[in-house]
């Protein structure tokens, strides 16, 4: 990665020539010893030696594939000086591959003695903590026939266990696993609904904390992650001593072949070790100022995560386990991108600052084994100008609050006016529009694992989240909910009607955008977690994917469904372009009077400099257009229907619907003629496909039928 930094290929387990050859980057320790573990449960010590670089090495011949192993790391007790060796943990390989068995929280787990952070416990840790797997090199899955832009792609985040641990169609004993996510029922699931591509929370091998687990609970989103190069063994269905790997890649292929591209969602920037008084199970116990973020003293981590340490990806080494990892998932894992948890955290220097010209970015951006690949930031953590939104520049793609925030507030009727609403569906150029990048770089969501389902969007005012165990403290209030009446799920089938319908309607809103949706699984049909917006604690019916889904909430799938199959048969709802009102002209050089983007009324036309000031408007009409044809999406988050002049020439000659929100029977049939007026319903998408000319001579026939409207048209070149 930069000069400087030995040969990380020597690192992990790798087995070769009739043995295994182990590598421990260990550079202040002054002995390390390699454990073996037999399937007795006995261990086997064996010296390592050491190189100038840090990096300890042993061959042992006669093992392979399967065998079980950990490190003791000698050195001083010294927690002043960042110094909490112990070899007396038996720790877990940064760079295993796989990972067996969990952590017993009443064992002996912690480097010091109960009561007190800074005096070494010198009690074995073996039989309470993982162990590292060696795993032998096996054929990476199937390739996709064709990488998906981002412009072309359609982003479902989902829970691999959750999301088929209640599905009618898979095997009982599938369910909830790696294989369950490849059967063909749920492939063909994803196909049908549109989705080009499964984001998966955290897949990496991970462990509850200690305090979730005393509570009787499990950490069921993954954000504790143990091992990066490791795939959740609790995944796996046939024994977690390497088969979680080949499953792995087989469920990856089964979604390659049906050309679905798989996004992890990968958590570099803590580990489940925690703060000094966690466990010591890894990094930790190999050298605690190397691998971790230190205050000044060295006593204590520096948290800018909010869960106990910080990566320290300033030291070199540690940001090239980062890229290994990164390199590691996509060569031989076959993965197409990656989500970054809480991604500024990595790009913090040796002054704990934000540097987004930190060498890792570097690294990411010029490997080419990452070209072509989806790079996408959780574009904030919780340190010191954390918040980095629109900062991360070409190559890379964000998580854009921005838009949640703000499509949430005009459906419920807290925004003032329409202006930020086209700009964030225009991709959000106030954020991202700069030299080498697309509106592409707004990953445009409205829900995700981390807050309200959709349907609990539309239902409760506040959060519910007692069943935590934390007295309702914890999780965002900063919901921007409505529950249209009612607190909660009711029989009140006009509030139920209405909340599907604003389903609906925040569906289309982050589809329609410029940049790539991303939807989160479930909402497309009602899925609730009964008003929880944190419910990473619950590996329980609360959070798993309900497929026993009623008839009404069914079309709700059925619409979702069909506005993605229109996206994706009309690249002009998908531009990769920013557009700015700019003429449209077709491949003869003529120019045909209209414009690639501009904003509608509803009355006059084009939106007028006081529609734009007017904090009590509603309604917005998006016309979107290239040389062959042209779209005009509705947008009204007002209570009542609203009476709309549909533009005429140079707009369009007539206009058909493609799309809605809303029941049928509450819009007229048939074509509409360019200047009609329509009857637009209450809180709804509209989405008409415009009948454009598309030559010059096109334009004059219809000029004939229809008397061009002159004003508007010099307003195109004001």
């Amino acid at each position: 990665m930069t000069d400087g930094v030995p040969d990380t290929g020597r690192l992990g387990a790798r087995v070769t020539g009739g043995g295994v050859r182990f590598g421990l980057w260990a550079p202040r320790a002054e002995r390390v010893e390699l454990v073996l573990v037999s399937a007795s449960w006995e261990q086997s010590n064996v010296e390592m030696s050491s190189s100038p670089d840090g990096i300890w090495e042993v061959f042992v011949p006669g093992v392979g594939d399967q065998q079980l192993y950990g490190y003791r790391v000698h050195g001083p007790w010294d927690p002043g000086a960042g110094s909490r060796f112990n070899p007396a943990r038996l720790l877990v390989d940064p760079y295993a591959r796989a990972i067996t068995g969990g952590i017993d929280d009443s064992g002996p787990i912690h480097d010091h003695v109960s009561g007190d952070h800074f005096e070494l416990d010198p009690t074995d840790s073996f039989g309470s903590v993982p162990l590292s797997v060696v795993v032998a090199d096996t054929p990476p899955p199937s390739p996709l026939r064709t990488r998906r832009s981002l412009a072309e792609s359609v982003i479902y985040e989902m829970h691999l266990r959750g999301f088929t641990k209640t599905h009618p169609s898979v095997p009982e004993h599938l369910r909830g696993n790696y294989a369950g996510l490849a059967y063909p029922s749920v492939v063909s699931y994803l196909k049908d609904l549109g989705v080009t591509a499964v984001q998966l929370l955290p897949v990496h091998h991970f462990v509850s904390e200690p305090f979730v687990a005393q509570r009787g609970l499990r950490n069921y989103w993954g954000y504790n992650t143990l091992g990066f190069f490791a795939p959740h063994a609790f995944y796996a269905t046939l024994g977690t001593t390497g088969h979680q790997v080949h499953e792995f890649k087989a469920m990856v292929s089964a979604l390659h072949e049906a050309d679905i591209e798989v996004i992890l969602d990968v958590v570099y920037n803590h580990t489940a070790e925690g703060g000094h008084e966690g466990p010591t199970v890894s990094m930790r116990g190999i050298d605690h100022h190397q691998y971790y973020r230190l205050t000044n003293d060295r006593r204590d981590d520096y948290d800018v995560t909010g869960c106990g340490n910080s990566v320290n990806t300033a030291n070199p080494m540690v940001a090239q386990l980062v890229l290994d990892s990164l390199r590691y998932w996509v060569q031989e894992m076959g993965v197409d991108g990656f989500r970054f948890d809480l991604a500024t955290t990595l790009f913090r220097d040796g002054n704990h600052h934000v540097d987004q010209n930190h060498p890792l970015k570097r690294a990411i951006n010029s490997d080419p084994a990452f070209e072509g690949i989806k790079m996408i930031a959780e574009p904030w953590d919780v340190g010191p100008y954390g918040y980095q939104v629109g900062k991360f520049g070409p190559g890379w793609s964000e998580w854009n609050d921005r838009f949640r925030d703000h499509a949430r507030d005009f459906w419920r009727g807290a925004a003032p006016g329409v202006q930020e609403l086209a700009t964030r569906l225009s991709g959000s150029p106030d954020l991202y529009d700069r030299p080498g990048q697309r509106p592409q770089s707004s990953i445009n969501f409205i829900t995700a694992h981390d807050g309200f389902t959709m349907r609990d969007l539309v239902s409760y005012d506040v959060k519910h989240n007692l069943y935590n165990g934390e007295a309702n403290r914890d999780g965002t209030d900063n919901n921007r909910s409505w529950n249209h009446g009612w607190e909660g799920e009711t029989d009140d089938e006009a509030i139920n009607a209405l909340r599907r319908r604003q389903v609906l309607n925040l569906q289309a809103t982050q589809i329609l955008a410029a940049g790539t949706p991303m939807l989160m699984a479930g909402d497309e049909f009602g899925r609730t977690q009964r008003g929880n917006n944190n419910a990473y604690c619950h590996d329980n019916p609360l959070t798993w994917v309900n497929w026993n889904v009623d008839d009404e909430w069914e079309r709700v799938r059925e619409r979702t469904a069909a506005l993605l199959a229109l996206r994706e048969a009309h690249p002009l709802l998908r531009s990769d372009e920013y557009l700015y009102h700019q003429e449209v002209i077709n491949a003869h050089g003529e120019n045909l009077q209209r414009v690639d983007l501009t904003w509608m009324d509803g009355e006059h036309g084009q939106m007028g400099e006081d529609d734009w000031h007017d904090g009590s408007r509603r309604l917005l009409g998006m016309y979107a257009s290239n040389s062959s044809e042209a779209f005009l999406t509705w947008f009204h988050s007002g209570a009542d229907p609203v009476e709309i002049n549909l533009p005429s020439l140079p707009w369009a000659g007539g206009y058909s619907i493609a799309w809605h929100s809303v029941l049928d029977a509450e819009l007229s049939e048939g074509p509409l003629g360019s200047g009609d007026t329509f009857t637009l319903p209450g809180r709804c998408v509209v989405v008409m496909r415009a009948d454009v000319p598309a030559t010059s001579a096109d334009l004059l026939e219809l000029r004939e039928l229809e008397p061009l409207d002159t004003e508007h048209t010099a307003q195109i070149f004001e």
